[in-house]
């Protein structure tokens, strides 16, 4: 199958970051993707104050949902992209991320884990997805099985690995990494230790500088980048084989040989 991740900067105009949106996706689609990753806050930016935000905030029938369902329908593609999503009676908002396809909406992962590190505090506007048995966003695709996170999420492992205990063999990673001291170097290593440590796929994309730090990727099973983008915005295609992930479980089946599992935290 042929995957693609989409890497641009969201602006403060929502209908301007449709149509970028919706360009980088038929882009992927005419160069023959079948799943498109987008970054986190595709829809609007993240670096925003929090009542902006709540007032950006759309549902999921929304404008942005709506139209990149349409566009997704049209193209034959499946798409995943971060936006956010309103919640009824509150001024906090999800950082949401939704599958779509010519099937409508597939489904949603509301981030559970908030970015309240490193000088920021995303909870100032945002409310994290309960753990409540169907949080987790998990969706068949062909002879793969893909599994939706968001950017903070890449440091807490144990995610990664609930998702792979359902089957995923597929991370995709919507994200806005934010830049600043080493965190391009947190960036690659942690991709590329999901991706190893569970011996999946992993398809990353991003919003670049200079407030964030680019370098969307596809990366294979055994953590190698089969695909990138460096700075600059635009699209990074690459072709995954289920082969590939049965060939690397074989020789290296680091999940079936584990001692220890994964159980939401109270």
């Amino acid at each position: 199958m042929r995957v693609a991740v989409a890497q641009f900067a969201s602006g403060p105009d929502a209908a301007a970051n449709r149509a970028r949106a919706l360009d980088l996706l038929r882009n992927a689609a005419e160069g023959g993707a079948e799943l498109v990753v987008l970054p986190e806050a595709a829809m609007y930016p993240l670096d925003r104050p929090a009542a902006e935000i709540t007032r950006a905030a759309e549902t999921l029938d929304g404008p942005f949902a709506t139209a990149l369902t349409q566009a997704a329908s049209a193209l034959g593609v499946t798409a995943i992209a971060g936006m956010f999503e309103k919640v009824p009676g509150e001024q906090q908002v999800h950082n949401t991320v939704i599958a779509v396809s010519s099937q409508g909406l597939l489904g949603r992962y509301r981030k559970l884990h908030l970015y309240d590190a490193l000088g920021q505090k995303e909870s100032d506007a945002l409310v994290p997805g309960r753990i409540d048995g169907d949080e987790l966003l998990v969706l068949p695709l062909g002879e793969f099985v893909v599994g939706v996170v968001t950017c903070y999420d890449l440091r807490f492992p144990e995610l990664f690995r609930a998702l792979a205990d359902r089957g995923v063999t597929v991370f995709a990673v919507s994200a806005a990494w934010v830049a600043g001291p080493l965190k391009q170097e947190h960036w690659m290593t942690m991709c590329r230790a999901r991706a190893i440590e569970n011996t999946s796929y992993l398809l990353a994309a991003a919003q670049p500088p200079p407030a964030y730090c680019g370098r969307s990727l596809v990366l294979d099973p055994m953590g190698v980048e089969i695909a990138g983008l460096g700075e600059t915005e635009g699209v990074a295609a690459a072709e995954i084989s289920s082969e590939r992930v049965r060939s690397v479980r074989t020789a290296l089946p680091v999940l079936l040989q584990r001692r220890y599992e994964v159980r939401p935290k109270p």
